[in-house]
């Protein structure tokens, strides 16, 4: 099942050079493990609550293979580019199944807590 890698990411400008090179050598830290950019630091419209810094996502074929890029030697060679002069949150998420249906999700949750 796809796996996902978002980060909710809060600059200090002005950027360091640091992270300049981190953004040019991330992508090759992510091709070996079939990671793709799905959002990266676009403008986000905000339609509830309030919004400091940007988002990026990154989907992977798997949470194995999510979890191999981020522990890659690649990836833990530049890593602290970013973190050194960015704070955010950076997190894995498991996709959910082509037919998924919330409503089943609410069920089995309602379910679980009158339990």
């Amino acid at each position: 099942m796809t796996a996902y890698a978002l980060a909710h990411l809060r600059p200090r400008p002005p950027l360091h050079e640091d992270v300049f090179v981190y953004m040019e050598r991330i992508q090759a830290t992510m091709e070996p493990f079939g990671g793709r950019f799905l959002v990266h630091a676009s403008d986000a419209e905000v339609l509830e609550g309030t919004l400091e810094g940007g988002y990026v996502l990154v989907e992977f074929p798997d949470m194995a293979t999510a979890r191999a890029w981020y522990a890659s030697d690649a990836y833990r060679e530049i890593l602290r580019m970013r973190t050194d002069h960015m704070e955010g949150t950076l997190v894995l998420l498991d996709g959910v199944p082509e037919n998924y249906d919330a409503t089943k999700t609410a069920t089995a949750l309602r379910t679980a807590q009158e339990g």
